[in-house]
């Protein structure tokens, strides 16, 4: 059997309730929760705080920066839920929902916020490691299709500063497009920065004299 990653997790839940043996509602709620809890550490994983879900919360989590994020709730899953993704909307982190709430109106919201799964009542200590390997893996892909996007989306900029900044150079100094890049290239190069700085400074100056 693989070892199971020490993934550093916090809970984020509901303030504790009351224990109360005449309410079978909140009797079913906290046995839930108590569940949840003794598969993740019995799966071997590390709870390293339970939160609340409120104001204070995105400080918190910076200052723990867990490897993953599980939410602990029921009815208040919705607004729970959008405590925790406005607290990670800077440090993205794994999420995962688990609640009994039955109303799934709310999964395609969650899933295009940012959780990695969301699990509805009866999840069987035992299957907590899969689901949660699962999450991770796909918190992963998306955050490597992000950067990708994020990259792509930079170098398209940089080559349009570029284009612009050759366009400048070849009107004012009545050079060829291949010796407008070569006098870009050497500048970059003797100054020591990057070939779009030197063309975005090009830009700026250019902008500053019209």
């Amino acid at each position: 059997m693989p070892a199971t990653p020490q993934l550093r997790i916090v809970i984020v839940a509901p303030e504790p309730l009351e224990r109360d043996l005449a309410d079978a509602h909140t009797e079913t709620e906290l046995e839930r929760s108590r569940s949840l809890r003794i598969g993740l550490i019995e799966s071997g994983y590390n709870i390293v705080a339970v939160l609340p879900a409120d104001t204070f919360l995105t400080e918190r989590l910076a200052q723990i920066a867990p490897d993953m994020v599980i939410v602990d709730a029921e009815s208040q899953a919705r607004d729970t839920l959008e405590h925790v993704v406005m607290a990670t909307r800077d440090a993205r982190r794994p999420i995962v929902l688990f609640t009994n709430d039955d109303d799934t109106s709310q999964v395609g919201a969650a899933i295009a916020a940012g959780v990695s799964a969301y699990v509805v009542a009866g999840l069987a200590p035992e299957r907590i490691r899969p689901v949660l390997d699962v999450a991770l893996a796909r918190f992963t892909h998306e955050e490597n299709l992000r950067r990708e996007l994020a990259d792509a989306r930079t170098q398209l900029s940089e080559r349009k500063v570029i284009d612009k900044a050759k366009g400048i150079l070849m009107t004012r100094h009545s050079l060829s497009e291949e010796a407008a890049y070569s006098r870009l290239r050497k500048t970059a190069m003797d100054r020591g920065m990057k070939l779009a700085e030197v063309a975005q400074r090009i830009v700026d100056v250019a902008d500053l004299l019209i």
